[in-house]
């Protein structure tokens, strides 16, 4: 026997430096090797009323947009604004070149003055005319009397009578003649009026009281009829066109609180008001439309086109179950949370999701009763018949 252990004395001391390294590698595999369980952090399902809010991305825009330009084609004389100047309503901010206009209108005027006179000369001709009818009537009717009590020939009363028809008649064509002078008067003033307001056109008003956002012809330029040479935006009318993810938009409606963020303005929240939701949504990007108005216009007007972040506070729901955010998975396609049974026992639970609100919680509408254990954040994934290790905290992962 001794010399047995003589001879496998070599074997002995092969095996005593072999064991222990098994068995350390043993403990390594079991601690931090892929048979080590798997470090996570749990939480405690609770049934809480919920608060949820949106969160969206939108742009700055003029719900009132007013592109001031000609009505017919011609070329720009004047711009006299600049983008950024505040006008007031009537304010002149353009004119186009009158070209001939002012000469036309100066002929007018002559026409005018010329078809008053005439006016004037056809009523006076109306006058005179009417005299030498009265007195032609006046005549024709004593002569008849003569011709009863045979003082005149009958020739003689008939002379009077045709004299009295024809001053009748030159009576009714002065009284036309009027008519027409006066219709011809009427015409050219409604010419005139009419060259009168194309030439006021001619001057491009802003229509309202506002800030000029863009200038979009220079002196010189030669434009189309309804063609903007500057626009205008009322700085009160200014609000945000906000995209929402469909899912998540259930109880969006008018008249919701917002809060704006700007993005010059990062980390100063705006209060809004949701003005309305769109009835068309974005097929493309599954999006919710929605406008968002400040409860109070800026002092200083943000440039129009700049992003903004929103977040709407939606009708408070009832006390349900709610689950961090972070501890829902998809595990084979389905939704869910691992459940942390005992001490170490793992069960992964499908559920039906709910709202969610800002602050990472989400509704649990069936799959919890509450009181569970839930994993929220994992050393790495999951699966059933893991090795689980619950800890306060992981490296690496926010509290």
């Amino acid at each position: 026997m001794k010399n047995w252990f003589a001879a496998n004395r070599r074997l002995f001391g092969l095996l005593a430096v072999l064991l222990p390294l098994a068995g350390l590698l043993v403990f390594v595999a079991l601690r931090a090797g892929p048979l080590a369980a798997v470090p996570v952090t749990v939480a405690t399902v609770e049934s809480q009323a919920l608060a949820p809010a949106l969160f969206g991305i939108g742009t700055v825009e003029a719900r009132y947009t007013h592109r001031i330009g000609p009505t017919f084609a011609g070329r720009v004389a004047t711009v006299a604004v600049q983008p950024g100047d505040a006008v007031r309503a009537g304010q002149v901010v353009g004119e186009m070149d009158p070209i001939d206009l002012d000469e036309r209108l100066v002929a007018q005027e002559a026409g005018l003055r010329r078809a008053e006179a005439n006016v004037l000369a056809a009523q006076a001709q109306v006058r005179e005319v009417g005299a030498r009818r009265s007195f032609a009537d006046a005549q024709a009717t004593r002569y008849a009397r003569l011709l009863q009590s045979n003082s005149v020939s009958s020739e003689a009363a008939a002379g009077k009578r045709q004299e009295a028809d024809a001053a009748a008649a030159a009576h009714q064509a002065a009284t036309a003649g009027t008519e027409a002078a006066k219709q011809e008067l009427s015409r050219l003033r409604a010419e005139r009026d009419a060259l009168r307001a194309q030439r006021a056109n001619l001057r491009l008003m802003a229509p309202v009281d506002g800030l000029v956002v863009r200038r979009d012809a220079d002196p010189g330029t030669t434009v189309v009829a309804g063609q903007a040479v500057v626009e205008i935006v009322e700085p009160a009318s200014v609000w945000i066109h906000a995209r929402f993810d469909q899912q998540r938009a259930t109880g969006l409606a008018a008249g919701l609180p917002a809060q704006i963020v700007l993005r010059s303005r990062a980390g100063e929240f705006i209060d809004g008001t949701v003005v309305r939701v769109e009835p068309l949504a974005d097929a493309v990007t599954e999006e919710v439309i929605a406008k968002i108005g400040f409860a109070q216009p800026p002092a200083r007007l943000p440039p129009l086109g700049e992003l903004a972040e929103l977040t709407v506070a939606l009708p408070a729901l009832p006390a349900r179950p709610l689950v961090p955010n972070a501890a829902v998975q998809r595990v084979e396609g389905r939704l869910g949370v691992w459940v942390v049974d005992g001490t170490r026992d793992l069960r992964f639970v499908p559920l039906r999701l709910g709202a969610a609100d800002l602050d990472g919680r989400v509704q649990v509408l069936d799959g919890l009763d509450g009181g569970e254990r839930v994993v929220v954040y994992s050393h790495k994934p999951l699966k059933a018949g893991s090795r689980i290790e619950v800890v306060e905290r992981i490296a690496g992962v926010a509290p």
